[in-house]
């Protein structure tokens, strides 16, 4: 049984953070609907590094699991009936349109909250509802480079660097579903729904709450970045990324002497634990340079005996065989909805300490028009003449 049992959702998110954010409530065990175009969604056609399998784009294969999928043409009257249908016995409508979207299709949120006092309805956006930038485009890297992220990572001595993967989305993903089931516990005490508004921005300032309150607070720096190697502007000595005879090993937090002592690096003998920021360059150097002379299984070892928190260094491909990650189970391999197997990164949470299963990969377009439209009341006729029309599609149909 799953946490989310007997709640609908009414999707209509596209690209990342919304079907990702939906992907979760699926996962927790809610009946989500996923409201496309019907020619597909655009993470459909989105193929991370122009990667398909068989046909399906990865950025879908990642966001699409414990999803029904319904094709229907928005732009036509009998289409947003359709929808409009489904919204009056829904608990939930997520967008991820630019603001306004909605509206233009009819869809009111102001209007659908009077109509349906107990729905919630959740919209997320790259800057909000409102306010002087609610029309620009939100996307990941714009995001990290408006937010500071970009401004604080990478060497102080390089320019301004994006981080390797797009976490904004995904934390605004997180929230969003965060966001959503505690509107779900206030609805069950009050009996009223309302609604939930996610941003890109906040979520990528939110990303980043410890530095932004240190640095807003009046904490010293230098500048928006670590010098020398250390890893972070608020960093001390020896905190960072290091390369090692054969890869590269992450340190963390440690007083100098005893990084000296774990490192073998006499030097460090006469820097006392106050030094560890203002002489954090000077330490770092040192470790730098030991560090590079050795195999990282060799100051692994060593660390790991001086109680030094230490990570070697893992790409992706090392993930798979990561112990731990094969205990938590974090990769879900199994036939894709056309055959192909396909790995899928997992629900991240255990609940009773079991992972949530995967009731549905992710769908063909269309592949559940006809059943979603026989349980909003729709006869069989009346599904094919939609069909035939070009207002729905189904997966079978021609």
């Amino acid at each position: 049984m799953g946490l989310l049992d007997g709640v609908r959702v009414v999707s209509l998110n596209h690209f990342l953070a919304g079907p990702a954010a939906a992907q979760l409530l699926g996962d927790m065990g809610a009946d989500v609907i996923a409201v496309e175009p019907t020619g597909g969604a655009f993470q459909r056609g989105w193929a991370v590094a122009g990667r398909f399998v068989d046909g399906q784009s990865v950025n879908f294969l990642c966001t699409g699991r414990n999803k029904r999928s319904l094709a229907v043409d928005l732009k036509s009257p009998e289409g947003r009936a359709i929808v409009e249908r489904l919204i009056a016995g829904a608990d939930i409508v997520m967008e991820n349109f630019r603001p306004g979207a909605m509206v233009r299709l009819g869809f009111d949120p102001a209007r659908l909250l009077a109509d349906y006092p107990r729905l919630i309805y959740a919209a997320a956006s790259g800057f909000g509802a409102d306010g002087p930038y609610k029309d620009r485009p939100g996307q990941d890297l714009l995001l990290q480079a408006m937010s500071g992220l970009a401004a604080h990572t990478g060497p102080a001595e390089g320019p301004p660097t994006a981080v390797g993967s797009v976490v904004i989305d995904h934390h605004a993903a997180a929230l969003y579903a965060m966001a959503i089931s505690a509107a779900l516990y206030a609805r069950e005490r009050t009996g009223k729904g309302g609604r939930i508004d996610v941003s890109l921005l906040q979520a990528a300032v939110d990303l980043q709450g410890e530095s932004i309150a240190a640095w807003m607070n009046g904490a010293a720096h230098e500048g928006p970045r670590g010098p020398g190697g250390v890893a972070a502007w608020f960093s001390a000595g020896g905190y960072g990324i290091h390369e090692t005879a054969d890869g590269a090993i992450a340190i963390s937090m440690a007083a100098p002497k005893t990084l000296g002592d774990a490192l073998g690096i006499a030097a460090l003998e006469e820097f006392a634990d106050a030094d560890s920021l203002p002489r954090r360059a000077e330490i770092t150097a040192l470790v730098r340079e030991t560090v590079r002379t050795r195999p990282t299984a060799h100051w692994v070892e060593r660390l790991d005996a001086a109680g030094v928190w230490n990570a070697r260094v893992e790409d992706y491909d090392d993930l798979k065989n990561n112990p731990q990650l094969k205990h938590l189970g974090a990769f879900t391999e199994m036939p894709g909805a056309t055959g192909a197997h396909i790995t899928m990164v997992s629900h991240p949470v255990r609940y009773d300490g079991a992972a949530p299963e995967v009731r549905l990969v992710p769908q063909p377009l269309g592949a559940q028009t006809r059943e979603i439209l026989a349980e909003a009341g729709y006869g069989a006729d009346d599904i094919e003449r939609l069909i035939s029309a070009g207002t729905v599609k189904a997966e079978d149909a021609a």
